[in-house]
């Protein structure tokens, strides 16, 4: 079970159950645990999500990454509004070959038409795998 804030929009929260975060999510097989405008995790097995060599695809960290910046900027938008990405970056400094990657997305600066977060993907063991920084245009629906 996904831990939400209380005040979260009900239609983002309607979009966010009934899409399961999105198509892509769900085919990579991200877990969301929690989310929320300041700081949301959710994971993502490395089987089914690799390159050639057997590596978890840098394509995968990000779209864990944009995932949980993507949300998380739309929680922060609030009822009327929406978030729209409108730069990411990533740095792979380690790679993995199997078990769970987990991102941790935290808040660097929550304004009314800009937000920005850092996502932080660690292995089982806690170490640093990549990060990225994704920032998000808020608009009026």
């Amino acid at each position: 079970m996904t831990k939400l804030p209380d005040d979260i929009d009900p239609v983002l929260l309607e979009i966010i159950e009934r899409t399961n975060g999105g198509e892509l999510s769900v085919k990579m097989g991200v877990e969301f645990l929690e989310l929320s405008a300041t700081s949301s995790v959710a994971r993502m097995p490395v089987e089914g999500n690799t390159q050639v060599l057997g590596l978890l695809h840098g394509g995968a960290h990000v779209v864990l990454a944009e995932s949980l910046g993507s949300i998380s900027s739309a929680i922060h938008a609030g009822p009327g509004r929406y978030a729209v990405g409108i730069e990411i970056n990533a740095t792979h400094s380690r790679s993995i070959t199997s078990g769970w990657v987990t991102g941790t997305c935290t808040a660097i600066s929550l304004g009314r038409n800009l937000a920005t977060h850092e996502i932080v993907m660690t292995d089982d063991e806690g170490r640093r795998l990549s990060t990225v920084r994704m920032t998000n245009f808020l608009r009026d629906r």
